[in-house]
């Protein structure tokens, strides 16, 4: 029996890919203008299950029954299907620069959807695509409309998704992760425009995420999933303020901690990193004959001034486009850069060979712990690479040594990873392949580790224990960290000494209770302010 009035009921829904259950007898129902939130870590099963409504697992086995106003959807044809999708339940996928066809421009694609779907012609499409870019408030929308995916920043990538998805006017949008990696001020502001247009529309939203913090500011319920078992669920409220389940708790209870940051507050010790007046510029194109007589450039980071202690941690906070990555990738020696730059004297050459000496003094771990290895090469061959550019004199038994010494100290020592070398990344989890991305960095023993969202694309529980372990690694090897975040709680747990970019400015800086606590800028304190918090 189905629920009353349900827009969509999943009933004993099972979902296995050969042989191997993913998600065992899941039962839920969204009503009509009902915002619901499905919640758990990765490989709990709820992206599955959201895609499983759409039909979109291939290969998969499934049983059960995903009732949509009364009508089993896996009893459905294939065109019915595709009449369905888009029409009736439309969906925002997760990465919206995967999602979205980088050889079209983002108008056009939202066009398409119009023209199939709502058969208009390719003219009153064009000009509903603008309205719904405009509806979404992405600026200058007519603009926008031209443009090609790369050429957007994540927020508006985003926001093109939201217009795409609802162009046909869907009666339930299904909305995977929308806002992971995005800014926490762009999270809220997508939250809150996705809030809107739902009232707006009257549609049903279910929001798949792992971030507890944006539920609370969004869902009216909540279902918690744990292994492919629905293990909680209920009003917002009454889950968040009582949970029954363990799991439920933990994730609740699942928050960065500060008890475990190095204490630098004495003796003083001298700077590993010096920077006075950095300056990032990049070339720009203009139109017209004016740019064969004078070329320009757009400045992305300017008059920048800090130092880093050994053992202790400068955190980098701003929104998209406020310089952050320039800052990084010019610390790196990545990018030319004008200025003072100095590690204990030394600075970046530009040449290869005489930077390589520096090169192993500074690594870097990246926000993508799935992009940023090479799927082609084992773990033993990611983790040693550095070893045989920097020690090529080693013999193989002592590189070996050191990549399991390095991946020992990371967790993934032991008999449970005793084949660890001959694996490939997409063996391991997301926490996973950030140890072994860590391992990569720690083998050459650096002193300086510049952190690039490094917990971003995490769950809560996993992104404690990298933070934990990253707060060890730093007591153990008293390591510099230069972490770049939007995560305000990753600040206040890791960072000693905080930097705020606004435009390519730093608009305020120093100790990091004093910036987080008491912030003096206008614009910090909407940062603050802006990031939700479970406390």
């Amino acid at each position: 029996m189905s629920t009353p009035h349900a827009l969509l009921e999943l009933q004993d829904l099972r979902i296995a890919f050969a042989g191997q259950a993913v998600v065992q007898g899941v039962n839920l129902s969204i009503q009509a203008g009902e915002r619901v939130a499905l919640v758990g870590e990765s490989g709990s099963g709820k992206s599955v299950t959201a895609l499983s409504v759409l039909r979109l697992l291939e290969a998969a086995e499934i049983s059960g029954h995903v009732l949509w106003q009364g009508q089993d959807l896996l009893a459905q044809t294939p065109a019915q299907m595709q009449r369905i999708r888009g029409d009736e339940i439309a969906m925002i996928f997760q990465e919206p620069m995967t999602a979205l066809n980088p050889l079209m421009t983002v108008g056009a694609q939202i066009s398409e959807v119009l023209q199939l779907k709502k058969l208009l012609t390719r003219r009153d499409g064009d000009a509903r695509a603008v309205h719904l870019l405009s509806e979404t408030g992405i600026d200058d929308p007519a603009r926008r409309f031209g443009a090609y995916p790369h050429q957007l920043s994540g927020g508006q990538r985003q926001r093109a998704m939201m217009a795409m998805a609802l162009a046909s006017e869907p009666k339930l949008l299904l909305a995977d992760e929308p806002t992971t990696a995005l800014d926490a001020s762009l999270r809220l502001q997508m939250l809150q425009l996705l809030a809107d247009l739902q009232q707006k529309t009257g549609m049903a939203v279910l929001l798949i995420t792992h971030d507890l913090a944006l539920v609370r500011h969004f869902a009216d319920r909540v279902v918690v999933m744990e292994k492919g078992h629905v293990v909680e669920q209920g009003a917002l409220q009454a889950v968040f303020a009582k949970p029954q389940h363990p799991y439920t708790q933990r994730l609740l209870s699942s928050h960065p901690s500060r008890d475990g940051l190095v204490d630098v507050s004495s003796p003083p010790r001298p700077p590993i990193l010096q920077v006075r007046q950095l300056q990032v510029r990049y070339p720009m194109a203009m139109p017209g004959f004016k740019a064969w007589l004078k070329r320009h450039h757009f400045t992305a980071l300017q008059g920048a001034d800090f130092s880093i202690a050994p053992g202790s941690t400068l955190g980098v906070m701003g929104e998209s486009g406020s310089g952050k990555s320039s800052l990084a990738q010019a610390v790196l020696g990545l990018i030319p850069f004008t200025g003072e730059l100095s590690f204990s004297g030394q600075s970046w050459q530009g040449r290869p060979f005489l930077d390589k000496a520096l090169r192993r003094r500074v690594q870097v771990v990246f926000q993508d712990p799935y992009g940023s290895l090479s799927p082609r090469m084992t773990v033993g061959e990611i983790v040693s690479e550095g070893l045989r550019l920097h020690h090529p004199q080693w013999t193989q038994a002592q590189m070996t040594q050191r990549v399991l010494d390095a991946l020992a100290e990371v967790g993934l020592g032991g008999e449970a990873f005793g084949d660890v070398l001959s694996r490939y990344p997409h063996a391991f989890s997301g926490g996973q392949r950030q140890r072994i991305a860590l391992a990569r960095a720690l083998v050459v023993e650096p002193e300086l580790l510049v952190l690039d969202e490094p917990t971003s694309a995490l769950d809560v529980t996993v992104q404690q224990q990298i933070l934990e372990l990253l707060q060890a690694l730093q007591k153990k090897r008293g390591m510099a960290y230069l972490l770049i975040t939007h995560d305000v709680d990753v600040l206040r747990a890791m960072a000693h000494q905080v930097l705020v970019l606004k435009s390519g400015i730093v608009v305020e800086q120093g100790a990091a209770d004093q910036v987080l606590g008491d912030p003096q800028h206008e614009y910090t304190r909407t940062l603050v302010q802006a990031f939700p918090n479970l406390s």
